[in-house]
């Protein structure tokens, strides 16, 4: 048990230290989960991959992933803006833009991957990750998507690690708690980049 105990402080040290390392380190040792289907009012974002379909024009039609510029290039189209926009109002401005080459184009846009809203969580879970954030998420919703606490873990001293600009910032959690519907405030909702430490 102090081996992971230590191993929780190390995590949180890294990440107070460098939470882009945190992040990278998360990336390439812990599970990563493929994302739902987001939420209509998705904003596209950097690295998200998108599905845009040209009704009758498949030669036109695929997958394209934002660069991280918040661009992406299609064919005849060219490049166009993405991270920032729904997909509702991405196919709106592709189709715009397809009226020059094609008559009546019919346009679709789906957001097949989401890489750009990333939680994590480490720890006494069941399944510890990178989690997209589609939608509106709470401490224990993650928690519950990561399979629940293990059984030997602190559930009373869980900590959320958040880096707004340069304040680097650690919020205590009580999984018991909040599971009794007490201390309500400390189910913070979740914010990308933010890293959840259940020692």
């Amino acid at each position: 048990m102090a081996s992971k105990a230590a191993a929780s402080a190390m995590a949180v040290a890294l990440f107070l230290a460098s939470p882009n390392a945190f992040a990278q380190r998360q990336a390439t040792t812990s599970r990563v989960v493929t994302s739902p289907v987001p939420t209509a009012e998705f904003v596209i974002g950097a690295e998200d991959l998108l599905t845009v379909l040209f009704w009758r024009d498949k030669e036109v039609s695929g997958d394209v992933t934002v660069r991280s510029d918040g661009m992406i290039t299609l064919p005849l189209v060219g490049d166009v803006q993405a991270a920032g926009r729904t997909a509702t109002q991405l196919t709106e401005d592709i189709r715009n833009l397809a009226a020059r080459f094609l008559t009546e184009p019919v346009v679709n846009v789906f957001v097949r991957q989401v890489n750009s809203r990333k939680v994590y969580i480490t720890g006494e879970v069941k399944m510890p990750g990178m989690y997209p954030l589609t939608s509106p998420r709470t401490v224990i919703q993650l928690i519950a998507m990561a399979g629940g606490v293990l059984e030997f873990a602190k559930a009373g001293d869980i900590t959320v690690l958040r880096k707004d600009g340069n304040v680097s910032q650690a919020f205590k959690f009580n999984y018991n708690n909040v599971a009794r519907g007490q201390s309500l405030e400390q189910n913070l909702e979740l914010r990308p980049g933010d890293t959840v430490v259940v020692p």
